[in-house]
């Protein structure tokens, strides 16, 4: 076992590494929060030609579409870092990265270029995925190979606060250019500012890494000729490393990408869309938390060097399968009590006959309801509204506001093009006379309801820091040093980019099909619990591990 090195000042070489190393997270961050922040601005430039809800959940598959082939990338650009060193190989996806976030302010728009705009915006998010995928291994093991044994939770959970600057240079940027153009200019052309921006954000990261050198265990390891000839198949083709990788994704990183997503994009989302939250306050709140939590990456980066990696993490993992449903009912509480106040008097229902209810999804963009049922329950999603459906055979589709019914209209009769407009019409009425808000009330800076909402998105926040502040360091300790960043990135990437990434449109797709703003809770419900039962029984605590070891 290694020796344990005293607690001592970081030195200037090791706070440029984490700087470095930093930057490209800050930057997929930032990315991150301009998508997710702007998406109803980019929804409507890239995907007009579709209804509301569908254009919902295309905009959250165009996120998701970068998140799919980050495993992809951490195959290629892992076997580089193994094979060739971290310094190189993350200099190149820093390159990639950053060129295709800077792209997005030259796409056109669905109106001016039609199908191919929406490719184009999707090609850049793949391409960006790429990159991603072998940055945050590169950055991680990069980090923690240059950290001192006992130390190694501490120096790597900086990289993890990474998050709050993405979000606070994101939030500035936005709310800089909105106030200075304006709403309409901003809708209209201005979003694309923030993502020309990044281009210095691009270059002080190339410059800063220029100047790095290769880490000491890679150093070390290339002097002995001890390198891997084939990362890929030791990683993969061998079994007693091919365990590891899976129960690292299975039993760490799918749970903290789902607990993660939760507690950061889909808070917005949910804030957003289903409880009619204004855009600027929403963004204020998830940021004022993510301010107030985010020093608990370090705290728990720093307290896995004490106690443990896993307890930290699977701790995390429990609290947020076992308490997410009454905080997002206290979101709801707190942010729209209008709303809630009108879901307990006056629940929505539709009532059909189970036979003329289908799927609504329609992630093609083509699909054509005409069903009474199925009508009904498009209008009340795209509105937002909770609702039931309640099965009841024989029965014409009806929407049922309270005791007040409305009924449905059948899109292929002959009188369908004066049944729509009386039917939403009469829907909204009722909706309105139940006290149904349109929009969530203001909420004052410093209320009562404010500083709750505050401290229930802080609380998940918190356990985003539970299950994110050690993972890199404990990925990092699961594999020999010779197939370290192939090995890392995949399990984190499969996690963090298909678990995670498809985490809001999977939810929202659930909501979508249900009627219940809650149901989507349940896919970051199941997960975290699989992980934490997976994770109690076969992952080893990894903290006192010497991550010099090639076998």
């Amino acid at each position: 076992m290694a020796t344990v090195a005293a607690p001592r000042p970081m030195s200037e070489t090791e706070k440029t590494v984490i700087f470095a190393s930093s930057l490209g997270t800050i930057f997929e961050w930032y990315d991150f929060y301009l998508f997710g922040v702007m998406a109803a601005i980019i929804a409507a430039n890239f995907f007009s030609a579709l209804d509301e809800s569908t254009r919902n959940i295309f905009v959250l598959l165009a996120f998701a579409a970068g998140f799919a082939v980050r495993p992809f990338g951490a195959l290629v650009f892992g076997r580089l870092g193994d094979m060739i060193g971290r310094k190189y190989t993350f200099l190149i996806t820093i390159l990639i990265m950053g060129l295709s976030t800077f792209l997005v302010a030259f796409l056109p728009t669905y109106k001016s270029a039609g199908i191919i705009a929406p490719i184009m915006l999707i090609a850049l998010r793949m391409l960006q995925g790429l990159a991603l995928g072998g940055e945050y291994g590169g950055a991680a093991t990069y980090v923690a190979e240059h950290a001192p044994h006992g130390r190694r939770g501490f120096y790597t959970s900086w990289i993890q606060t990474t998050a709050t600057v993405g979000l606070m240079l994101a939030l500035m940027v936005i709310l800089g250019v909105r106030t200075y153009y304006g709403e309409k200019e901003f809708a209209d052309w201005a979003w694309r500012i923030p993502y020309a921006l990044s281009a210095i954000l691009l270059a002080v990261s190339v410059w800063i890494r220029l100047k790095l050198n290769e880490s000491p265990a890679f150093v070390k390891m290339k002097a002995e000729g001890k390198t891997s000839k084939s990362p890929l198949a030791e990683s993969f083709g061998q079994w007693k490393n091919l365990k590891i990788v899976i129960l690292a994704l299975v039993g760490l990183t799918a749970g903290q990408a789902v607990v993660w997503y939760t507690g950061q994009f889909y808070t917005l989302f949910f804030l957003q869309t289903f409880l009619k939250v204004d855009g600027p306050t929403a963004n204020v709140l998830i940021a004022v938390s993510l301010i107030i939590g985010t020093p608990f990456f370090i705290f728990f980066g720093a307290l896995s060097d004490k106690i443990g990696r896993k307890p930290i993490i699977m701790a995390g993992l429990l609290l947020g399968a076992a308490t997410f449903f009454p905080l997002f009912n206290a979101l709801t509480t707190y942010a729209n009590p209008k709303l809630q106040q009108a879901i307990q008097k006056s629940p929505v229902t539709v009532e059909s006959d189970p036979a003329n209810c289908n799927l609504i999804l329609n992630l093609t963009g083509t699909a054509k309801f005409t069903s009474a049922c199925d009508l009904a329950r498009v209008y009340l999603s795209n509105a937002g509204v909770n609702y039931d459906l309640v099965p009841k055979a024989g029965a014409v589709a009806a929407v049922k506001v309270g005791a007040k019914a409305i009924p449905g209209y059948d899109a292929t009769a002959a009188t369908a093009k004066d049944e729509k407009p009386r039917f939403e019409k009469e829907v909204r009425a009722a909706l309105n006379d139940a006290g149904y808000p349109a929009k969530a009330d203001p909420i004052p800076l410093g209320s009562s309801n404010w500083l709750m909402l505050v401290l229930i998105l802080t609380i998940l926040v918190i356990y985003v820091t539970m299950v994110y502040g050690p993972i890199a360091a404990m990925l990092v300790e699961m594999f020999p040093t010779r197939i370290r960043y192939t090995s890392m990135s995949l399990p984190y990437h499969i996690g963090n980019g298909w678990f995670g990434g498809f985490m809001p449109a999977i939810s929202f797709s659930i909501v979508a099909a249900q009627g219940n703003i809650y149901s989507g809770l349940w896919y970051p419900i199941i997960i975290a619990t699989v992980t934490f039962v997976i994770g109690m029984l076969f992952v080893r605590e990894t903290k006192d591990v010497d991550i010099y070891a090639n076998d």
